[in-house]
């Protein structure tokens, strides 16, 4: 070989000498999820689940609470209550210059994604149907005179999905009981819907299903927040990924 040639091969053999460079981590999505209990029985609460078509590339047949993303629309739609204050300031901690009205563009991500995979619409009639509503799924509620009630909402855990996987989510879990639901639209649960089926679990009945690992721990940290008796003032827990390791905060 000669010496211009050997020259002009050495920086193609450092370059494939050097380690391959790791893909960045997809930067997590806000996302918001809703836990319906009813407490009216007398065999302890019961939550509504909903298992995933087999078809998706996210958690194919998993059991898991209805929710998703935050959508422009969400930003936009009139509501008959607020959050709280202490969900509020929990909603915004440890976020980088938090968007104006987080936790109300999160909490009706929440409740629309619950009618658009359940049916069911969280809110009131008491003040009749909003004056305005976006076009879509906010269409409906205009249409059945309900308005989206986020006082009835609880705030209780916030989960960050791991750097390692394709998809990632900011997710907040909200509670909220079921004589929240002000109406309920028939044909959205089946074979070819993004929940198959639905169904009203105890704890217990809940942790046999094929669940989430984020969402077995979270029915973990509801159970301890029912035992203490539900305020919305208790800590809400807060997990994530630091450094390989699997972390709970509170906020």
């Amino acid at each position: 070989m000669s010496r211009a040639a050997a020259q002009t091969a050495r920086p193609t053999e450092a370059a494939s000498a050097a380690p391959e460079r790791r893909a960045a981590a997809p930067r997590p999505r806000n996302a918001a999820t809703l836990i319906i209990l009813d407490r009216s029985g007398r065999g302890g609460p019961k939550l509504l689940m909903g298992r995933r078509h087999d078809g998706h590339t996210f958690m194919p047949g998993k059991f898991v609470f209805p929710g998703g993303r935050i959508e422009l629309e969400d930003r936009h739609m009139p509501v008959a209550g607020t959050l709280n204050d202490r969900a509020e300031a929990a909603l915004a901690a440890r976020v980088t210059r938090p968007p104006h009205h987080l936790g109300r563009a999160l909490a009706l991500a929440a409740i629309r994604e619950t009618f658009e995979e359940t049916g069911l619409m969280i809110g009131t009639r008491d003040y009749g149907p909003p004056d305005a509503a976006p076009d879509g799924p906010w269409a409906a509620f205009r249409d059945e005179g309900v308005l989206p009630d986020l006082e009835a909402l609880q705030f209780i855990a916030r989960a960050i999905t791991p750097p390692q996987r394709p998809k990632r989510f900011d997710t907040r879990f909200f509670a909220v009981d079921r004589n929240a639901v002000a109406a309920e639209r028939g044909g959205i649960v089946g074979p070819d819907s993004e929940l198959v089926e639905l169904a009203w679990v105890d704890l217990k009945q809940a942790r046999a299903l094929d669940l989430p690992r984020i969402t077995a721990i979270v029915l973990d940290e509801l159970e301890a927040r029912l035992a203490a008796g539900f305020s919305p003032m208790l800590p809400v827990p807060y997990f994530r990924e630091v450094r390989g390791r699997h972390v709970r905060e509170e906020l």
